[in-house]
């Protein structure tokens, strides 16, 4: 019958940018700590709640797992980061 379809789905298309430094890998997969605040981690992690889409930035100590600050943003950007990190540091000046 001749028919074919002419809308195509989107493809998902990441970043192609260009490519910063690579940090040393000064963990080397060991993500144990011997004790608290020795080694801290974070990412950035994209999800959608109501049709919106929301980015957290947890900080966590690899000593027991806990989460010690998070900031939550609509827009993945820097100050995202530096909002969890002024938490992190209010946190210890009350240690």
């Amino acid at each position: 019958m001749g028919l074919f379809c002419r809308v195509r789905m989107k493809k998902y298309n990441s970043y192609k940018g260009g490519v910063g430094k690579v940090a040393p890998n000064l963990l080397e997969r060991n993500f144990k700590a011997d004790k608290p605040f020795e080694k801290l981690t974070t990412d950035v992690t994209e999800f959608s709640l109501f049709g919106k889409k929301l980015y957290l930035s947890p900080l966590l100590d690899l000593y027991n797992g806990e989460l010690i600050a998070f900031s939550l943003s609509e827009h993945p950007n820097f100050r995202m980061i530096v909002e969890m990190l002024e938490k992190r540091v209010t946190l210890s000046s009350r240690l």
